[in-house]
């Protein structure tokens, strides 16, 4: 991606196809000038900022192409920094297309991916955790991904990190200033109240490292597998947990072939189900390719709801078997245990307390099912007891898929961590925390402390972008749509 902010740029700002309204987008130096040439009307250059005029675009050769609405930003006032203006205009894709030529042929360029954007951010309008939100603000599909994504835009997540490394600027500074006095032995850091600072980041660092997960759900989705043996009723808890007919419902086991994907929106947390055909010995060749694309679907998810018949027979046993061949090491799981209205040693209080469901299912008779025996595999909060097909105790389940994913709480006025690249530089900051308290345990000379808190530093500037090279700029904008 170039850096040359001399150029002028321009850009559909909408997505492209045919639609009421589509906005051009034109910002750069000579953005005024080349607007004045196409713009016939008042001249746009000498109007206010943030202002918006009726007009026409025209040729050179005086030929009119649309009626529009031009806004105008001058360029400490918009939002690339530097003189910007957007023409409204009928959303057909011929007229847009020709609204674009017109600025090329007037000295423009086509904007690449992100690049209006990425002004902003070089012109300080935006520090770079900001410019990242600009992205996922646009990407978000549900309240959750909106209000994170809003509060970075915000600079919440900006004013945290800065802080952060003002405190870490001064102890590092003094330190460094040991250095310069070296041959006379002085100390100018104080390491008892470096220590404790240290230990304050780092606790603080661990609070936005260990929100990622919660993060990471909120962005993108937490993929979710329905599996099971067949006829257990995977299907069914499907359609329950959307409340709609999504999947065939048979008594047929094998129904289900191939896949079936859907998203269910808990609390601003979006879960994409997954229902798989049932597990089994296949009876066919296209009931084998079933079968296996639901042994890869299990390896991507990060919840595994394994549906098990407790009125087919089906003992505790032969469901841990199941799990040891299905359940990854860092896979969240739940047991459904479906068609509890239909078990033999059913007990009412299951449903009168859902909260005692969740706790002690009463699966086997009284006492509820031991599972003593496989202690640290399966606890009996992980025990989900449903009737799929009379819509029972679904929503014990949502509660429960909600709490697996968020933790049980979701404060969206919190900074959360849902950018991969932030939690990456977070974890090597903490680390490098680390070694300066390694240091100050083993004694260490301060050039060496010094040169761990600049790791530290070096790891928290790129969150902002204050510590930034080409190549990482060109990585984040160039995921950027176009026009923006």
């Amino acid at each position: 991606m170039r850096l040359d902010l001399s150029d002028t740029i321009v850009a559909l700002a909408t997505p492209p196809g045919r639609g009421a309204i589509g906005v051009i987008r034109l910002s750069g130096p000579e953005a005024f000038e080349i607007a004045d040439q196409l713009f016939s009307g008042k001249k746009l250059s000498v109007q206010p900022t943030h202002t918006a005029h009726f007009g026409r675009l025209r040729t050179r050769e005086g030929k009119e192409l649309d009626e529009v609405l031009a806004t105008i930003f001058h360029g400490s006032k918009s939002y690339t920094g530097q003189p910007t203006i957007e023409f409204s205009c009928h959303g057909s894709p011929f007229i847009l297309q020709k609204a674009i030529e017109l600025c090329l042929s007037e000295g423009a360029r086509l904007a690449e991916p992100g690049e209006f954007t990425m002004r902003a951010f070089l012109n300080g309008k935006l520090d770079l955790s900001q410019a990242e939100a600009v992205a996922d603000l646009i990407a978000s599909e549900s309240e959750a991904a909106h209000a994170v994504a809003l509060n970075q835009l915000r600079g919440g997540f900006r004013k945290e990190i800065e802080v952060l490394r003002d405190e870490l600027i001064h102890f590092a500074s003094l330190v460094e200033l040991e250095l310069d006095f070296s041959e006379e032995d002085v100390e100018f850091a104080d390491r008892t109240q470096l220590r404790d600072l240290v230990l304050r980041i780092r606790k603080y660092l661990g609070g936005l490292i260990s929100s990622f997960s919660l993060g990471n759900a909120i962005k993108t989705g937490v993929t979710t597998v329905i599996a099971g043996r067949p006829n257990a009723g995977k299907s069914t808890l499907l359609n329950a947990l959307l409340n709609e007919a999504r999947a065939i419902v048979s008594d047929i086991p094998g129904t289900t072939r191939d896949t079936i994907e859907e998203v269910l929106n808990i609390n601003g947390i979006q879960f994409r189900l997954v229902d798989t055909a049932g597990i089994r010995e296949a009876q066919d060749q296209i009931e084998a390719i079933g079968v296996q694309r639901t042994l890869d679907k299990v390896k991507e998810a990060a919840v595994l709801l394994y549906v098990w018949d407790v009125a087919g027979g089906m003992t505790l046993e032969e469901v841990f078997t199941d799990l040891q061949h299905l359940r990854g090491d860092s896979m969240k799981l739940l047991v459904v245990c479906n068609k509890m209205d239909r078990n033999p040693h059913f007990r009412t209080d299951w449903l009168v307390d859902p909260g005692q469901a969740g706790i002690h299912p009463y699966l086997l008779g009284d006492p509820p099912a031991d599972l003593s025996a496989h202690a640290g595999t399966l606890e009996a909060e992980q025990l989900v007891p449903v009737s799929a097909k009379n819509e029972q105790n679904i929503a014990l389940l949502r509660e429960k898929l909600f709490e697996l994913a968020s933790g049980g709480m979701l404060n969206l006025e919190s900074t959360v961590v849902s950018n991969a690249r932030h939690f990456d530089a977070l974890q090597r900051a903490d680390q490098a925390l680390q070694d300066v308290l390694h240091g100050l345990d083993t004694g260490i000379t301060g050039d060496f402390i010094a040169q761990d808190i600049r790791r530290s530093l070096a790891y928290l500037g790129e969150i902002t972008g204050e510590i930034g090279v080409d190549d990482l700029l060109a990585n984040i904008f160039g995921k950027f749509c176009i026009g923006k």
